[in-house]
């Protein structure tokens, strides 16, 4: 294996070279490779995604794809978990320092002075800095809103700014994933707000923004939303607003209906858990960019296998791409395909 070291494989396994891409998965299909295959790609067995054949040394057997995820999503949550920390630091050595100088004047509107990104450390100066913005705001405020149905609290809590605006004439647009169209409190709030405030939905959405009149944004810069940052730089803020202007176009108004999936005895919900399926991801990051609980996840996933006739989720993989759940959405008017599982199966 001389000359064939990491100099000449840079990647983890999140990234494979193709030579290594092709054994890998060759390995995974038929359960085993011959350990000469290994030998242009060293990085696997550095990578620990092929081990030795404990009953035939000259064999290779691969690491799961499911623990090979699991380990790479820890290395994501570690490197997040440090960036985190290193945020902190340095918004604390930013305070200490900025506390030894002269008061920094507020950023104007136009972002031509003062300072066009700041950092509002815990949710009473993240509350002022919103109660602020709304006091300003004369046009219009678009939010985004992960994390679907949203607890009635967290409406209670910013209802008195949407009533403020509301009375000012603002014309305020949300965004949510399609999963809050279930949540009581949100219709209850809509309904009490009437036409000021227009609501779409999507499968997925971005993280938390609120935008006030296309001139200052607050996004969280932690993961508890402890942290948040002030933007007012003109084209951060224009940026932003693009950003929102095109998912609000792909977005679905909350009183119309989900379009059908085409596919009988599968959801909305379980189309885009499918897809999800299909490009690798683990239960849990489903769950999160979906909005829903990973047990609720988790029953989803049973009833596309009971519906699609998979045995396992190897074999859910290959139905979901053998009806197409795997890309974009069939027409209405496709032909159907026929699965063959556990009982033959005809998916419209």
């Amino acid at each position: 294996m001389a000359g064939h070291g990491t100099d000449e494989h840079p990647h983890g396994a999140d990234r494979l070279c193709e030579a290594g891409d092709r054994v890998y998965s060759r390995a995974v299909r038929r359960g085993r490779v011959p350990r000469r295959d290994a030998g242009p790609v060293p990085c696997l067995l550095e990578l620990a995604l092929l081990h030795p054949d404990p009953d035939d040394m000259d064999w290779l057997v691969p690491t799961s794809p499911q623990e090979v995820m699991t380990r790479l999503l820890r290395g994501v949550y570690d490197e997040v978990s440090a960036s985190q920390r290193r945020v902190g630091a340095v918004v604390a050595a930013v305070e200490r320092y900025a506390g030894l100088g002269p008061p920094v004047p507020a950023a104007s509107p136009e972002g031509s002075g003062g300072s066009a990104i700041r950092v509002l450390d815990g949710l009473s100066r993240i509350q002022a800095a919103m109660d602020e913005a709304t006091e300003a705001c004369t046009t219009e405020v678009l939010t985004v809103q992960p994390g679907g149905i949203r607890p009635e609290h967290e409406l209670t809590e910013g209802l008195h700014r949407a009533l403020a605006l509301r009375g000012r004439g603002v014309r305020m647009r949300d965004l949510y994933t399609h999963v809050a169209r279930h949540g009581q409190g949100l219709l209850n709030y809509l309904e009490l707000m009437g036409d000021a405030v227009e609501a779409r939905t999507l499968d997925e959405v971005i993280d938390r923004l609120i935008l006030f009149d296309r001139t200052v944004a607050f996004i969280p810069a932690n993961a508890d939303r402890t942290l948040a940052l002030e933007l007012r730089h003109p084209a951060l803020v224009g940026y932003l607003g693009t950003v929102f202007d095109r998912l609000w176009r792909l977005a679905i108004p909350l009183t119309a209906p989900l379009p059908d999936t085409g596919i009988e005895g599968i959801s909305h919900r379980e189309q885009s858990i499918a897809a999800l399926l299909a490009e690798g991801h683990q239960d849990a990051v489903i769950a999160e960019r979906l909005g829903i609980s990973v047990r609720t996840c988790r029953a989803h996933i049973a009833r596309l296998s009971e519906t699609l006739g998979a045995a396992s989720r190897t074999q859910l993989g290959v139905r979901i791409a053998q009806v197409g759940l795997d890309g974009p959405r069939r027409p209405a008017d496709a032909a159907p395909v026929t699965v063959r599982g556990r009982g033959s199966r005809t998916v419209r």
